[in-house]
């Protein structure tokens, strides 16, 4: 899916009406305080074929959810964005183009959405994206191939030297879904494995244990996995991928991430649904703890996205899609200092820098990279990197920080330092995923647009040149 702008409940019905009776729009239905409706429609914006909302460009705005033959009136303050005599279809919908200034400042812009016939209004966001200029490319040697369909994460395992990458096409009751270990060097499928059977859901088939998540043990030669559909976890064999233990359904909760505390033998699996992070015991694979996450924000919620870990000091960052804070955890007393992360919006990539003791956050809904003091907590740096980003990790070995825009289908190389984008590298439809090795070598998988999509579904090799 591409990235685009979905408008969501900003204000209550009666503020919303309040600030309609200034403009110069009068679609209202007579009389002007009639009886009011509950707003039950969604609209989407998008650029053009689906890209990210960008300043200066024709914008598609398409509804769904509305009355058949309903009034509606789109509006940014007191300017209208919809013709006239917009109103819903036989099917509830709608659609319209209008040309967004190249003075459009970046950000979530709060936009009206009225009805008549019921009346209702909401005000809701469309985000506008910064557009970053592809650069930099001739600073690596990148190659990329076509593997499989689905793909979601990349892990590389240092002692054995080999890529494991997880697919999964498409939703519930997922039937195509594989775990593959690569050859890093050719980028070529050396084995794969499709996983088992999942029980039925209610009346509905439940498909495989498609895998997305994927972490490398090896200590134990294991590969974790996320069964994110059945809301739990599984263990294969690095050897021959064969299935070691499946727990059952519900185990963790729409799983995601999963970071394996080698020395201490722990690995631990993070919800992307509530506040938990799992701990299981890497021998015996059993569950042995749980840290939950509270928010410090007034009625927040603290909503687990990505997970990073710095292994000398035995802490575990993450970060929230639903407030904007992160969270530092001593895994050695399982204490958890929260941190607010000011100007991000939907939190979902978090990477660390351990010399300097900084936290870096990517955010979907603020297309931003911030940066935060570890000791302080203070703001150092927040750059626009590209529409969506998605995921981040830190190199070690460049000093930079590397950012997944799903949204503009790019990977932005970030000075840790200083803020500044060094290289913003096309890398094909939806960059989802990436790992880094000790020598500096970036492995990363992105998505498909569609079966067809010949820029889709690869695995990239990208080297810093010397």
């Amino acid at each position: 899916m591409a990235q685009s702008s979905v408008l969501r409940l900003r204000l209550p019905l009666a503020l919303s009406l309040v600030a309609l009776l200034g403009s110069t729009v009068t679609t209202l239905a007579e009389p002007v305080f009639g009886t009011p409706a509950p707003f039950s429609g969604m609209v989407r914006f998008a650029g053009p074929q689906g890209a990210p909302v960008y300043s200066g460009e024709e914008i598609s705005a398409d509804g769904r959810g509305f009355a058949p033959g309903q009034p509606i009136t789109v509006l940014r303050g007191a300017t209208r964005l919809s013709p006239e005599d917009l109103k819903a279809d036989d099917k509830g919908g709608f659609s319209f183009t209008f040309p967004l200034p190249a003075d459009a400042v970046t950000g979530l812009q709060p936009i009206v959405v009225q009805t008549a016939g019921p009346d209702s209004a909401d005000v809701v966001d469309m985000q506008v994206s910064p557009k970053i200029p592809v650069s930099g490319a001739e600073k690596f040697d990148i190659v990329a191939e076509k593997v499989t369909r689905g793909l979601y994460q990349v892990v590389y395992s240092e002692k054995n030297g080999v890529l494991f990458v997880t697919s999964a096409v498409g939703r519930p009751p997922v039937k195509d879904s594989k775990l593959l270990k690569l050859d890093p060097k050719t980028l070529k499928v050396l084995a794969e494995v499709s996983p088992t059977e999942a029980p039925a859901q209610g009346d509905r088939p439940g498909g495989l244990f498609a895998v997305y998540g994927v972490a490398v043990d090896d200590a134990n030669g294991t590969v974790w996995v996320g069964n994110s559909r059945q809301n739990t976890i599984a263990v294969y064999n690095q050897s021959d991928l064969s299935l070691v233990k499946q727990f059952p359904a519900g185990t963790v909760p729409h799983s995601r991430d999963i970071i394996v505390d080698a020395a201490n033998g722990l690995v631990y699996a993070g919800t992307s649904v509530n506040n938990q992070i799992m701990i299981f015991d890497a021998k015996t694979l059993e569950q042995v703890d749980t840290i939950t996450i509270d928010s410090k924000e007034r009625g927040g919620k603290f909503g687990i996205m990505s997970l990073t870990f710095d292994p000398a000091a035995h802490t575990l960052y993450t970060v929230s899609m639903t407030s904007a804070e992160l969270a530092r955890i001593n895994l050695k007393d399982k204490s958890v200092d929260v941190l607010p992360v000011p100007g991000s919006v939907r939190g979902s990539g978090i990477a660390y820098d351990p010399k300097a003791d900084r936290i870096f956050v990517a955010s979907q809904g603020s297309d931003n990279l911030i940066a935060i003091d570890g000791k302080t907590g203070d703001v150092v740096f927040d750059t626009p990197v590209g529409a969506g980003p998605l995921n981040a990790l830190y190199d070690a070995a460049t000093g930079t920080v590397l950012v997944m825009n799903r949204g503009s289908d790019t990977i932005a190389s970030v000075d840790a330092a200083t803020g500044k984008i060094v290289a913003n590298l096309a890398v094909g439809s939806f960059p989802n995923h990436a790992t880094v090795t000790q020598d500096g070598t970036i492995y990363a998988v992105n998505k498909s647009r569609g079966q067809d999509d010949a820029e889709g579904d690869q695995i990239w090799r990208i080297v810093p040149k010397k």
